[in-house]
């Protein structure tokens, strides 16, 4: 959580989910076409760690459908309102993704077994390693 858009807070935060264990090479990094997400430094970074890049068609919202449901969702929960300081705002933030959202929420379709998306993540990786 920065106080700007440059391409430097999206390829951080690539590199952060790739140290935590949480990119593969070959996976997809789906994102929309805003300017951060086309700049040389994220390709360069997608590169690096050999995944693949996807980029949503201009103008539909279908191409990103698991993102914007997720911030529905974390707009739902947390609300839209005005933190009193950053540190807070990413505390709470935080919070709702790794305690509520990882652990706790239920995926409701039977696509995803009506699991967790930490349960969902625990039983791709044991597959893999069987």
């Amino acid at each position: 959580m920065a106080d700007h858009h440059r391409a430097v807070l999206v390829v951080d935060a690539l590199k952060m989910a790739a140290g935590r264990g949480r990119l593969r090479p070959g996976c997809i990094a789906h994102s929309d076409r805003g300017s951060e997400y086309t700049s040389s430094q994220f390709r360069f970074e997608i590169g690096e760690l050999g995944l693949r890049q996807s980029c949503g068609r201009t103008g539909s919202c279908f191409d990103n459908a698991a993102a914007e449901s997720f911030w529905a969702l974390l707009k739902e929960e947390i609300g839209t309102r005005i933190w009193p300081d950053r540190a807070t705002a990413r505390a709470e933030v935080f919070d709702f993704i790794e305690t509520f959202y990882n652990r706790r929420r239920l995926r409701k379709h039977k696509v995803f077994g009506y699991l967790t998306p930490a349960e969902t993540r625990h039983r791709h990786q044991h597959d893999l390693a069987a």
